[in-house]
């Protein structure tokens, strides 16, 4: 049996990271490229843009593991490593969301949501937020002359349109 402060030390030590995970700075130069938000309004639009980003969420999947270990090894100071996933309600209101990442630990991501809400209740702009990798949808490295690394489904996304028409069910 484990002694009570040889329970306390150990319970700091495992929650280390995420103690000193909002300590993070977040940065971002003031000429970066803003994404532009999609208005999706209807279940089926929200189900036709998934389709769409298809091939761009693959080749963002296939290349997260290389930006992983360069947060990992530590990114240059001024650099802040996001990945974008996807959030739904108790309503079935979806969006697609910017997390600032503090730490990876394991196979899982803790960080800020860092986009404004616009659709999905129960979440706000800079919440602490953790969730498995394999629900990354896209990341990318904000540079401090204002250019970013990865972001291919945020570049699709620039030029996306959702559908007008499209049937529910």
């Amino acid at each position: 049996m484990m002694r009570p402060a040889a329970a306390f030390l150990f319970c700091l030590l495992m929650m280390a990271p995420f103690a000193l995970a909002a300590q993070r700075p977040v940065e971002l130069a003031p000429n970066a490229p803003r994404d532009n938000s999609v208005a999706i309004a209807r279940e089926c639009q929200w189900r036709m843009m998934v389709q769409a980003q298809e091939p761009y969420v693959a080749q963002a999947r296939a290349s997260y593991p290389e930006a992983r270990q360069r947060y990992l090894a530590g990114l240059p100071a001024r650099q802040t490593f996001f990945v974008t996933v996807r959030l739904a309600d108790s309503l079935m209101h979806h969006e697609q969301v910017f997390v600032a990442v503090d730490s990876i630990v394991g196979t899982r991501i803790v960080g800020r949501i860092w986009s404004d809400i616009e659709s999905v209740a129960g979440y706000q702009l800079r919440q602490r937020i953790e969730f498995p990798e394999t629900e990354i949808v896209d990341w990318m490295i904000s540079m401090p002359d204002g250019s970013e690394q990865g972001n291919v489904v945020g570049k699709f996304m620039d030029t996306y349109g959702p559908p007008r028409d499209c049937r529910e069910g």
